[in-house]
């Protein structure tokens, strides 16, 4: 299997011409989406059924973000044409068409007519700057966000961003939730391509995992047996071939790594992102990550706080990869903390045993039941973890080792995870949504927590020793929120992590507990996230 091959909306400059056209005239807002209302309108002139259209928007929105952009558009045509020509629509239609230059256009009855009607009228729009980025800056900009009205966004994403500016982060600015947990969400963060994180000690293949899915080098990859990676790399699409020092990267307002400056100076030397054109980095951002410590090198201590910056790129991303070999089972003190940060995201988790072709079949078998033990005593789930075997690098599977059999095993499981890998896109939109509500819910449970402490200071006397009691007894006073507002104990907090943030506090400084925010939040879960994502489903449900 391969990723990032076969473009979406791949045609002849002749038809992209044509679709061009039709696509301005569908897009009736000129804002570079044609959402589901445009759509209806738009491909009713194919006089395909209902449920063949249906189909169509399916597959041409794959990324379920409820519109489509002109490479989504030219797709549905694409779809169009061939269901008119009588074949089935199924999501392998357009891998095995010949060429999708050949797809001619659709026929479209009346269409020619109402665009020479209209070319009268049409008035030149302002050109649409990386995708709809303009469009969306304009729209969420901070003087006119408020006045938006639900309907009036033209996307899930854009919805979302919405309800952050409007019912979420007044929250969490009055109750300091960017101190405490998260920094403050910019239109970076919703706008960012899906991201995927490796992890492992040093020498696992990380960096090799990701050359091999680019086929290519990328700037600043090193490779070798030593620890080589000895920062963070995001490697990302971009116009040139470059490298960013991390610094540049932190104040870069299209990128969603603002975030990291709270990590200090130390880190940000340490981090740097990698442009490079290519077509799977248009679709996701990789992380690439210093090895893990093992033995006598966990002695010497980072200058910075690595499990944070792990926690902190393990909320951002949508798939972590934990690599090991045959030869570095051992999880070590450093890597245990490690994975111990990414709690709250083990349906991300992915665990790749790379190199597995240095060992034959036997040993393999030995090596994967260690693996899965080594596992059980650190990841703390009653489900067994997604195990992929295999050797991620360019170099030909060692046969003589595995034989036959281990190379056919090889193959599926590659392809297993490519699957995996392949599916984040299209899953991109609706991550986004997953995250959104359980940020939404970390900062009610968090406003709770902060009104709580506020409500239990006394008002002139002995301010300091209740403070510190409340502070030595942090964990009772979480247990008396989680009773008084009948709320679920593993949403909390950690309690150690907490209780060293909350040192630096003054507790009557703090806000007391304001229900309409609380209520604001409430409804913003309970219909206008529900509400948001019924006006951008299918529109021929």
């Amino acid at each position: 299997m391969e990723i990032g091959s076969g473009p979406i909306g791949r045609c002849s400059k002749e038809h992209q011409k044509i679709y061009q056209e039709w696509f301005n005239f569908a897009d009736s807002d000129g804002d570079g989406r044609i959402t589901g209302n445009d759509a209806t309108k738009f491909f009713a002139m194919s006089n395909l059924s209902r449920q063949e259209l249906k189909q169509v928007w399916a597959m041409a929105d794959s990324k379920r973000q409820g519109f489509l952009s002109l490479a989504e558009f030219i797709t549905a045509m694409q779809l169009v044409s061939l269901a008119q020509a009588g074949h089935e629509l199924t999501p392998e239609i357009l891998k095995t068409s010949a060429d999708k230059e050949d797809i001619q256009p659709p026929t479209l009855d009346g269409l020619e007519a109402l665009i020479d009607k209209t070319k009268g009228l049409t008035f030149n729009r302002q050109p649409e700057v990386n995708g709809s980025a303009l469009a969306s800056a304009q729209r969420f900009s901070s003087k006119s966000v408020k006045k938006l009205p639900l309907h009036a966004v033209t996307s899930i994403i854009d919805g979302l961003k919405r309800l952050y500016i409007e019912k979420l982060k007044p929250l969490e600015v009055t109750y300091r939730f960017d101190d405490f947990v998260s920094p403050l969400l910019t239109n970076s963060d919703f706008d960012a391509k899906p991201m995927v994180m490796l992890l492992g000690q040093y020498s696992t293949g990380k960096t090799t995992f990701i050359k091999h899915l680019l086929r290519c080098d990328y700037p600043g990859a090193h490779i070798g047996p030593e620890p080589t990676t000895d920062r963070f790399v995001c490697v990302m699409s971009g116009p040139d071939e470059r490298s960013i020092p991390g610094n540049t990267v932190a104040v870069h307002a299209d990128m969603p790594f603002g975030g990291l400056t709270s990590f200090g100076g130390a880190f940000l030397s340490k981090f740097q992102c990698s442009q490079m054109p290519h077509p799977l980095l248009d679709e996701i951002t990789f992380v690439d990550t210093p090895g893990v410590l093992s033995g006598e090198k966990q002695r010497t201590q980072r200058s910075y706080d690595f499990t944070g910056v792990i926690s902190w790129f393990a909320a951002k991303c949508d798939l972590i990869l934990l690599l090991f070999d045959p030869h570095k089972l051992d999880i070590s003190d450093e890597f245990k903390r490690v994975i111990s940060s990414l709690r709250g995201h083990d349906d991300k988790i992915r665990v790749v045993l790379n190199k597995a072709d240095q060992v034959d079949t036997q040993q393999l078998m030995r090596v994967y039941g260690a693996l899965m033990w080594s596992l059980g005593k650190v990841l703390n789930t009653p489900e067994v973890v997604r195990v992929y075997i295999g050797s991620f690098n360019d170099k030909p599977i060692n046969e003589a080792a595995l034989g036959p059999m281990g190379r056919e095993l090889f193959e599926k499981e590659q392809d297993d995870l490519l699957t995996d890998l392949v599916d984040i896109p299209k899953k991109a939109c609706d991550r986004r949504i997953n995250e959104f509500v359980k940020r939404a819910r970390a900062a009610k449970i968090h406003a709770y927590i902060i009104s709580h402490l506020r409500k239990e200071m006394p008002a002139m006397m002995g301010k300091a020793k209740a403070q510190q009691r409340l502070i030595d007894n942090l964990e009772d006073e979480f247990a008396k929120v989680q009773r008084e507002f009948h709320l679920p104990a593993g949403d909390f907090p950690n309690v150690e992590h907490f209780r060293d943030i909350l040192n630096s506090y003054s507790f009557d400084k703090f806000e007391k507990l304001k229900p309409k925010m609380i209520q604001a939040v409430d409804d913003m879960l309970g219909y206008e996230i529900p509400e948001l994502l019924k006006n951008f489903r299918n529109p021929y449900d």
